[in-house]
């Protein structure tokens, strides 16, 4: 895959203040790429860097393989944290106007907008004003003024603040279709369970500094560290849990089946396989739950936040 968006040592303070420290990512086409990282780590500060909101330092930003320049912005749509709507104005009327300054003539824009209030069902909201509107009706209509004109790079920040459960995951569903119709999408949220469904690819920046980078998939991989959650039915609980304590490195496990057999983590050495301790497992009785320990998003975001 070819890279829609690259950043390129990219740095910038403000005062004495280092915001980002040389920061580098690479956005493929077609992707959606999760940037992470806690409060005040320079998620933000990049995110304006790349709709030209501020300028870096040092460093060079690319989109499509040309530097960035004041034109592409009509290829960008951009959902910022901090919302912005006009509170008093009727929301089809607001809708209009912001989809007339992003390059779309007028005619086009309702054509636009009316196909997605329908997706949305919230075509009964064109003639009310912003602040009649709840805060999760309020995104709606800010997430479609965001995609309305088709950009090439979508940037979400936080898409699913003030969104219900059944409203966040029409708001995914859609954010995934995008990808799938060929937009690229920056995804930045806390929301860990959002970055395992959605993101393909993630960058986590802590003070400043881009920590980790790679496919999702990958960093998993990098990360688990080959134990095993483990339930076995035996009629001498205690004996068996005594042989694998002697033969493996164990330790309690917590998690629901419907027996009360034995529960164990078991963690293997690098010589050991899966198949080799599940073999194991069944020539001493039954196993009735056996899976692998992959961390979440979560335990990555926590674990290499704490390492740096």
């Amino acid at each position: 895959m070819s890279k829609l968006l690259e950043a390129q040592s990219v740095s910038k303070t403000f005062g004495d203040f280092t915001a980002l420290n040389n920061v580098s990512i690479a956005v493929e086409k077609g992707s959606i790429f999760g940037l992470l990282g806690p409060n005040g780590a320079g998620k933000t500060t990049l995110i304006r860097i790349i709709n030209q909101i501020t300028m870096p330092d040092t460093g060079k930003v690319f989109l499509d393989g040309e530097p960035l320049q004041r034109q592409h912005i009509q290829n960008i749509g951009y959902l910022p944290e901090e919302r912005g709507l006009y509170k008093t104005m009727k929301v089809g009327e607001q809708a209009l106007y912001l989809a007339q300054l992003k390059g779309l003539d007028k005619a086009e824009a309702k054509k636009r907008l009316l196909m997605w209030f329908e997706r949305l069902e919230i075509g009964d909201w064109w003639n009310k004003k912003i602040q009649e509107l709840s805060k999760g009706m309020a995104q709606k209509i800010q997430f479609v003024v965001t995609v309305l004109h088709e950009p090439k790079l979508l940037i979400f920040d936080e898409p699913f603040s003030g969104f219900d459960p059944i409203n966040a995951d029409i708001i995914k569903n859609e954010i995934l279709r995008l990808r799938e119709e060929g937009a690229t999408v920056i995804f930045s949220t806390h929301r860990m369970e959002s970055v395992e469904e959605l993101c393909d690819h993630i960058a986590l920046i802590n003070k400043s500094n881009k920590i980790l980078d790679g496919n999702l998939n990958a960093i998993k991989r990098q990360y688990k560290t080959n134990t095993f959650e483990v339930g076995m039915n035996t009629d001498n609980i205690p004996m068996l849990e005594r042989l694998l304590s002697e033969k493996f490195t164990t330790s309690p496990a917590d998690f629901k089946t419907l027996d009360n057999g034995l529960k164990l983590n078991i963690k293997l050495s690098e010589s050991e396989s899966a198949n080799q301790l599940l073999s194991y497992l069944t020539s001493k009785g039954e196993v009735s739950h056996f899976v692998e320990l992959i961390p979440s998003a979560s335990d990555i975001f926590i674990q290499a936040v704490k390492n740096n």
